[in-house]
C-alpha cells in the first residue's frame, strides 16, 4: 500500500471509530467511514500485543495488507477503513486471512462486487 492509502494519525483513527460503522466476525473488526471527495480508500491496521510477539503481529499485518492489495479493485474508493485483528487471526495462514476479510467486508457491504 502506498503512503497516501494509510490511516496513520490518531485523530483519523478516532474519527473512524466515533463516526464510522463497524462490522465483525470472529477474526476481524472492520470500521469504515465515508469520506466525501476522497478518490482513494485508506486503510489503518490495529494488531494488539495480546495476539503474540512482534513476529506474529507483523505477519498478521503483512497478510492483511496483501489481502487488501488483492481486493483493492472491489473496495469502495471514498472510504477510510480501520481493521482490528482479533486473537484467532494469529494462527491463520494467508488464504484464511483473505477469506475472513472478504467475509466481513461483504457483511459490511463495502465491496463493489458481491
Amino acid at each position: 500500500m502506498k503512503k497516501r492509502q494509510r490511516v496513520k494519525k490518531n485523530d483519523d483513527f478516532q474519527k473512524v471509530f466515533k463516526k464510522g460503522k463497524s462490522f465483525a466476525n470472529r477474526q476481524f473488526v472492520v470500521y469504515f467511514l465515508v469520506k466525501e471527495g476522497q478518490t482513494e480508500f485508506r486503510v489503518g491496521l490495529s494488531v494488539s500485543k495480546k495476539l503474540g510477539n512482534a513476529v506474529t503481529r507483523n505477519q498478521v499485518k503483512r497478510y492483511i495488507r496483501q489481502s487488501i492489495h488483492e481486493l483493492k479493485d472491489d473496495l469502495k474508493p471514498n472510504m477510510d477503513y480501520v481493521i482490528i485483528a482479533r486473537h484467532p487471526a494469529a494462527t491463520m495462514d494467508f488464504h484464511e486471512v483473505k477469506q475472513s476479510l472478504q467475509h466481513v467486508l461483504r457483511i459490511a457491504k463495502v465491496m463493489k462486487k458481491v
